[in-house]
């Protein structure tokens, strides 16, 4: 009686963590402990403040003792121009906000949380399978690009932390995505312009016969795909739209002669049509002369009244490089 008993209670403590085993636990959201210094100047030891079409208002380099703050990808700003959600590369989600010094420039974060992305079973899934690269969001929902494993998922929102994605259509075929240079940039377009809210979707390095980028336009009157003329050796790292409904798109160069090299390019969003190939003009480009790094986001912002432009860089999580954040303003 007593082998029976110790027998039962071996099976239902088997049965209970083979249970515990599948179901998923909802993923910690902490706090980052923080270090950050302010960066005054664009071109270090100048005080010129224009550059190109862009006016240099200030920004700072940031980083944490905890190693998981590294590789952020892409950025949204909340409507309220302080709050934003941000994605990493390694598949994390960053929530926190902005905080301005006296003469209103980028002083410093004032909160800034980190917490893992989950899979369609409610778990964190490999690298290769949560390469977070682009981020959109829309009324409800954040939607996420990712690279390697290339798809687009949208998350709710408020929610996303702990939620499982579901898919969303592409539009340009899985087939012409390369392995590392799939879906860059994901952004939504203003409601009141001529995609309509539409998610526009811009590829890194993938291209077609001609060698320009897939993009494409992922729902509305103007779904389908078109091309953004590539200009070797820039890659299109992310986008943001204008107020005026005009896309920016952030590039970056490479080179180990040279090192980084970053530039912003103004697409006339009435150019953006399916078959279409675009092009624009160059707002700004800066080398390693200048505050950058890896730059990888750019969001635009509404701050007293005119477009603010945030750029922020991916370190590769390497003690040779830095995260920073930078803010501009449109000057033409």
């Amino acid at each position: 009686m007593t082998k029976l008993y110790t027998m039962r209670r071996r099976l239902l403590l088997a049965a209970i963590l083979s249970v515990a085993a599948v179901v998923p636990v909802a993923p910690a959201t902490d706090l980052l402990p923080l270090q950050t210094s302010p960066i005054r100047q664009f071109r270090p030891g100048s005080t010129e403040s224009r550059f190109g079409s862009l006016e240099f208002i200030g920004g700072f380099q940031f980083s944490s003792s905890d190693s998981r703050l590294g590789g952020v990808s892409a950025i949204r700003f909340r409507p309220n121009g302080r709050d934003f959600v941000a994605v990493q590369d390694t598949g994390e989600w960053l929530t926190g906000s902005i905080e301005r010094d006296a003469a209103g420039r980028l002083f410093r974060f004032s909160s800034l949380s980190i917490s893992a992305m989950q899979d369609t079973r409610g778990r964190k899934p490999s690298k290769s399978d949560i390469d977070a690269e682009g981020l959109a969001l829309q009324p409800g929902r954040l939607i996420v690009s990712y690279e390697r494993r290339h798809r687009i998922d949208a998350y709710p929102d408020p929610g996303h932390a702990n939620a499982k994605p579901q898919s969303v259509e592409m539009v340009i075929p899985r087939g012409e995505l390369r392995a590392n240079g799939g879906i860059e940039t994901l952004v939504s377009s203003p409601k009141d312009g001529p995609l309509e809210g539409a998610l526009v979707a811009v590829a890194e390095r993938s291209i077609d016969g001609d060698g320009n980028l897939f993009a494409a336009v992922l729902s509305g009157a103007r779904k389908g795909v078109f091309k953004v003329a590539r200009q070797d050796p820039w890659a299109v790292t992310d986008g943001a739209f204008l107020a005026d409904g005009d896309l920016l798109l952030l590039e970056r160069r490479f080179s180990y002669l040279n090192g980084v090299g970053m530039r912003l390019r103004r697409i006339e969003t009435s150019s953006i049509k399916p078959g279409a190939l675009v092009d624009g003009e160059v707002l700004i480009e800066a080398d390693m002369g200048a505050e950058i790094d890896n730059m990888e986001g750019v969001d635009v912002l509404i701050e007293n009244g005119e477009a603010r432009i945030i750029l922020v860089s991916d370190d590769n999580r390497s003690f040779l490089q830095r995260n920073v954040m930078l803010e501009f303003r449109l000057v033409d």
